[in-house]
């Protein structure tokens, strides 16, 4: 069981909000004493993690050794390219499962922007945006358990080019059944939220799905 509501999920939210109150500490506080404090929060929300997930106490401080300034959400794109009732998906080097394609979005990206970008580079197809079909809060679905609050878009995209090519990420890109998905790699993306996507895909009046 790795669900949102499992023991491990729990600490390692509990981990993800001391980090997010001692970040936005360090951010808007300018008392030593109290520097201190958040900084001893820092350290016991890395050493939470290094215990649950059974890590290295260094390498759980460098998750978030770049985060500065008020703590927010990450944020994920996922790609839905179809043909038929067949799905566009891209098979990761980190884990050897599928995924629909996709990745965060960069600083000054438009989130439309970013899904067509890691479409190219993981997949080798082009392809747009055309509708958001859902925002959704990672923690609220049965991905399992993570160090990072995120949350995901999902776009329908329909394709304008390239041909397949995979990319520094990924190994193989296929065309598989929505109905007889591979294996998957279930921290990006569920056999239901593709399912949904396809949804969007035949009815394109469905309103946008959100948390």
């Amino acid at each position: 069981m790795s669900g949102p509501g499992t023991p491990l999920a729990k600490k390692l939210g509990w981990a993800r909000q001391l980090q997010a109150i001692a970040q936005n500490g360090l951010t808007f506080s300018r008392d030593p004493f109290d520097r201190e404090r958040y900084t001893r929060l820092q350290e016991l929300a890395a050493d939470m993690v290094s215990l649950e997930l059974e890590i290295p106490a260094d390498r759980a401080r460098a998750l978030w050794e770049g985060e500065r300034g008020y703590a927010t959400p990450k944020v994920d794109v996922r790609g839905g390219l179809f043909d038929g009732d067949q799905v566009l998906l891209v098979r990761e080097r980190s884990d050897g499962r599928w995924t629909l394609p996709g990745g965060w979005v960069d600083v000054n990206d438009a989130p439309s922007e970013a899904v067509a970008r890691e479409i190219h580079e993981e997949s080798g197809y082009r392809a747009r945006a055309v509708k958001l079909a859902a925002l959704v809060d990672k923690n609220r679905h049965p991905h399992p358990p993570g160090v990072y609050h995120i949350y995901k878009l999902f776009f329908v995209c329909e394709l304008t080019g390239g041909s397949p090519f995979p990319g520094p990420e990924t190994d193989a890109v296929a065309f598989f059944p929505v109905r007889a998905l591979p294996q998957l790699s279930t921290g990006r993306v569920l056999g239901p939220q593709i399912e949904r996507l396809y949804e969007h895909r035949l009815n394109p009046g469905l309103p946008t799905d959100f948390d």
